[in-house]
């Protein structure tokens, strides 16, 4: 991190507690006045609402390997008016299907809801376990184009959470990736930021992106952590994207940037998610 991210990162810092003990607490959106509401899952049903989600790579009912697990939608649960994305272990596969191992997923809205620039926000408690992480991500076929630039599309990480059970722990990272997942990727980190308020393992927070023709904003609770214009922002339609990712390959968990793989007697958490919001610019 140079210099000047870094002066940003504990400025951020110190205005998030400081809003915090505040009595009006975190500002619910930044820059409200000039964003309308325009889709939303409260996940207030009985049951995932297929008709705003799809398994992301996994049609309903399969088991497709998805690095050292397997995505399965049926591990998407609503319970008390949240969603959790469960990450539990088959020793003999899922209901009899022969394959053994750790099942979790990934949702998402393409084909259902897409949008081009506004803000997009998450309010979770991410998972404790060390070998997965979750994630509030975008993306856009157009991605895959390798042609040097962002504009066609982007793979755009709001937040992923791979620092459980290291130092230091209570923190996010914030991604830009383009040009697809070959030779051609190019990536960029935005920002680490970490979260002194509201233990995000155990309590709800926020993440936030602003997308604008320029460039992308990120927040955590209100208050922005980073940004950049990395390949030139996005200019076409993204959808949105909720996962859990177990570190590995083929199924099997393995050591990844999450650390140590997953084993028989890891206990993960559930991805707790109470809202997905998006909002037009007016």
């Amino acid at each position: 991190m140079d210099f000047i991210a870094f002066i940003k990162a504990v400025a951020a810092l110190i205005m998030s507690f400081f809003m915090a003990i505040l009595p009006g607490g975190f500002p619910r959106v930044p820059d409200e006045e000039n964003l309308v509401l325009s889709w939303s899952d409260e996940f207030d049903g009985d049951a995932l609402d297929l008709t705003k989600w799809e398994g992301h790579y996994c049609g309903s009912g399969e088991a497709k390997v998805r690095r050292g697990s397997y995505w399965h939608t049926d591990t998407a649960v609503i319970e008390d008016g949240c969603l959790h994305i469960k990450t539990l272990c088959y020793p003999d596969g899922y209901n009899g299907n022969g394959k053994p191992g750790w099942y979790t997923c990934g949702i998402d809205t393409r084909g259902l809801f897409e949008q081009k620039y506004g803000y997009f926000e998450v309010r979770c408690i991410l998972p404790k376990g060390e070998g997965l992480w979750s994630a509030f991500w975008m993306l856009t076929d157009g991605m895959s184009n390798v042609d040097g630039s962002g504009t066609d599309g982007a793979e755009i990480d709001i937040f992923e959470s791979p620092f459980f059970g290291r130092k230091p722990e209570r923190k996010v990272s914030s991604n830009i990736h383009i040009d697809g997942y070959g030779e051609g990727l190019k990536s960029t980190n935005v920002c680490e930021p970490l979260i002194l308020v509201n233990n995000p393992y155990e309590e709800f927070n926020t993440y936030g992106l602003k997308w604008t023709e320029d460039e992308y904003i990120f927040y955590i609770n209100g208050i922005e952590t980073g940004r950049s214009s990395f390949g030139g922002a996005s200019r076409v339609p993204e959808y949105l994207i909720l996962s859990v990712e177990v570190g590995g390959a083929d199924a099997v968990p393995g050591d990844s940037w999450a650390g140590k793989g997953l084993t028989a007697d890891s206990t993960p958490t559930d991805f707790i998610i109470d809202y997905v919001r998006a909002y037009q610019f007016r």
